[in-house]
């Protein structure tokens, strides 16, 4: 990937944020727009635009985002109440930035999926 994405400045330090978790495979910061009381992103330090990009090599490091996914909820104290995780992949998922990155939403009841035709 040959340009910066938002979340590359973010990791490089480039652009504040108010990081939560961080290490050599992800990192993990508040959204500035929340959806819940408790909406955290964990993004990959290494730039792959989405899923659809992913390679077997990459195994180790998306795993690595459930284990962080789970440290976060644990130290949020919601890892018994519930939490939700999200990917969105490419424009119809709703990918707003072009780089692997999952939502972490918590705090209360989060509600139902809002599928399209309440198709799941």
């Amino acid at each position: 990937m040959s340009e910066e994405t938002l979340f590359t400045k973010i990791i490089n330090g480039t652009i504040p944020s108010k990081t939560v978790y961080h290490d050599d495979l992800v990192t993990a910061f508040l959204d500035i727009a929340p959806k819940a009381e408790h909406h955290i992103l964990i993004v990959t330090n290494k730039p792959i635009p989405s899923v659809a990009h992913v390679e077997p090599e990459d195994e180790k490091m998306l795993g690595h985002l459930f284990i962080v996914a789970r440290k976060i909820a644990e130290d949020l104290g919601v890892n018994e109440s519930g939490y939700r995780l999200i990917v969105n992949v490419g424009k119809n998922g709703c990918q707003e930035v072009p780089h692997i990155h999952m939502h972490l939403l918590a705090g209360g009841y989060l509600g139902g999926f809002g599928f399209p035709n309440d198709k799941i």
